[in-house]
C-alpha cells in the first residue's frame, strides 16, 4: 500500500464507525512502512488490511475492510492470506468484531479476551489533578523502556509519532523519582480518545484518566479496555462511561510476555 491509499483505508473506517483520530494514518505508516496492503480492482482500491511488524516476534492486524460493493467475492480474503504470509511475526494478535471472530478461529487466531470500548460524555466539573506532567518533557527512553513493560513488543517509531502528533496531549505520573504511568488523548471525528492509558496501580492510574479527560474538549470521549481488567473497568464505569463496542483480542500464537495489569486503557484496536 503506498501512503495515499492509507488514507483511503482510515476514511472507511471512520466510515465503518470505528472513529480513528486524524493523525491515525501517519502515526501507523511510521510504525511499519511496509506493513499495509491493498487489493487494487479496475484501477481503484478494492480492500485493505494491515499487519504492521513490532520485529520479528509480534506483529498486529487491523484495517481489514472492503467496499461495501467488493464484499462477498473472495477478495478481502486473497488479500488476508497474502498480508499474513508477507509478515515474519511468529506471533500476530488483532481485535476482532463478533461478526468475523469465527473466521478469525478458522485461521488460527485463538481468543485472549474481549476488549469493552466505553464510551460517554465527558464528566463535568472536573478538576485537574496535581502531579501530572507532559511525558514529552521526560526522556523518550524512560517512556519506551515503561511503554515496553505493558506492550508485546518495543515500538519505538511508532510511540514517537503518537507522543508528538498534532492534537495529542500525552501526559505522564512520575513516582519517587521513577515513571509510573503516561497516557495520551486524541482527538477524533467523534469526541476524543484515550489510548493508551498505562500506569503501575489504581491510583496512578486515576489520576491520569483525570488529567486526560481534563484535557479533552467537551463532548464524547471513549476509552477501551480489557474486559478481565476489572479495575479498569471499574474505573471507565465510575466515570459514567457505558459499553458501545466491543472486540476479541485474538493471537495465533502466545504473545511475548508483558504486563496486562498495567494496561488500563488500549493503545489502538489497529495496532494493539
Amino acid at each position: 500500500m503506498r501512503r495515499v491509499e492509507l488514507d483511503t483505508a482510515i476514511a472507511w473506517a471512520a466510515e465503518e464507525g470505528w472513529n480513528p483520530g486524524p493523525q491515525d494514518a501517519a502515526c501507523f505508516w511510521a510504525a511499519d512502512p511496509d506493513g499495509f496492503w491493498c487489493a487494487v480492482q479496475d484501477g481503484a482500491l478494492a480492500a485493505s488490511i494491515s499487519v504492521v511488524r513490532y520485529g520479528e516476534g509480534f506483529g498486529f492486524l487491523g484495517l481489514y475492510i472492503a467496499r461495501p460493493e467488493m464484499r462477498g467475492q473472495g477478495l478481502g480474503l486473497q488479500l488476508w492470506k497474502a498480508a499474513l504470509a508477507g509478515s515474519p511475526a511468529r506471533c500476530v494478535g488483532l481485535d476482532g468484531v463478533v461478526a468475523q471472530q469465527a473466521n478469525y478461529r478458522r485461521s488460527g487466531f485463538a481468543l485472549a479476551h474481549r476488549n469493552i470500548r466505553y464510551g460517554g460524555a465527558r464528566p463535568a466539573g472536573l478538576v485537574a489533578p496535581k502531579g501530572v506532567v507532559a511525558a514529552t518533557a521526560l526522556p523518550f527512553a524512560q517512556i519506551a523502556a515503561y511503554d515496553r513493560a505493558c506492550f508485546p513488543a518495543p515500538r519505538e517509531a511508532f510511540l514517537r509519532a503518537w507522543l508528538d502528533a498534532p492534537g495529542h496531549v500525552a501526559l505522564a505520573v512520575v513516582r519517587d523519582g521513577a515513571l509510573a504511568g503516561y497516557g495520551v488523548v486524541r482527538p477524533a471525528p467523534a469526541g476524543s480518545k484515550i489510548g493508551p492509558l498505562f500506569a503501575d496501580d489504581a491510583e496512578v492510574a486515576e489520576t491520569l484518566f483525570a488529567a486526560l479527560l481534563v484535557a479533552a474538549p467537551e463532548g464524547p470521549v471513549v476509552i477501551d479496555v480489557a474486559e478481565p481488567h476489572r479495575a479498569a473497568v471499574a474505573m471507565a464505569e465510575r466515570a459514567g462511561l457505558a459499553p458501545v463496542f466491543e472486540t476479541a483480542r485474538m493471537y495465533t500464537a502466545p504473545p511475548p510476555a508483558f504486563d496486562a495489569q498495567k494496561v488500563w486503557g488500549i493503545t489502538s484496536f489497529e495496532l494493539g
